[in-house]
């Protein structure tokens, strides 16, 4: 459809320099005096405009028509797409067993926490008098250990430390005593 396309542009190229050409004619045999050939000159210019604007409505169906098959195709991608989606979609839900097989996952879920917060409260509510005692007081002595760990300790002093100056000939000496690095081969 572009070719043809192309071919009716390529067309109505030709004709517009065909009504050119007639219209020069035309004024030339005017000036030559020759009415009749310049009358068939402007009516052959006619019927070249009526062909253009022929060729114009005709182009003008043929870009709907190339408008309308590439919308088309773009729907027919649209729909591709989505039956691959729906095709895929199908796919994880049989993998996931049905709605069956997800109710009874969560229900087997719900009976596991019912079950653990069951054995929890069993092992909250079997304390005894005695094992509560022996929690207060591991509790008291906890508290003690910590309170004994906090003695006073002395204050850190405020003033700044003395500062003693070296004597240069021992800061140059000092490089000098490192010794020196070997490279060895592993």
């Amino acid at each position: 459809m572009k070719i043809q396309r192309d071919k009716l542009h390529q067309y109505q190229r030709r004709v517009t320099v065909l009504t050119d050409r007639e219209t020069a004619i035309a004024k030339e045999m005017l000036a030559k005096g020759d009415k009749k050939r310049a009358l068939l000159a402007l009516r052959r210019k006619k019927y070249q405009e009526s062909l253009l604007a022929k060729t114009d409505a005709q182009l003008e169906q043929l870009e709907k028509l190339t408008s309308s098959v590439e919308f088309a195709l773009i729907q027919k991608d649209i729909v591709f797409g989505l039956q691959q989606g729906t095709k895929v979609l199908k796919e994880i839900h049989a993998e996931m067993g049905g709605i069956e097989h997800v109710e009874k996952l969560m229900g087997e879920t719900a009976d596991a926490i019912a079950y653990q917060q069951e054995v929890s409260d069993m092992l909250g509510g079997k304390m005894t008098l005695q094992d509560e005692e022996e929690v207060d007081e591991e509790l008291a002595a906890l508290e003690a250990e910590m309170s004994a760990g906090k003695t006073a300790l002395p204050d850190a002093p405020v003033s700044q430390l003395p500062v003693h100056e070296r004597p240069e000939d021992t800061q140059e000496a000092e490089p000098a005593k490192q010794p020196e690095r070997v490279a060895m081969l592993a």
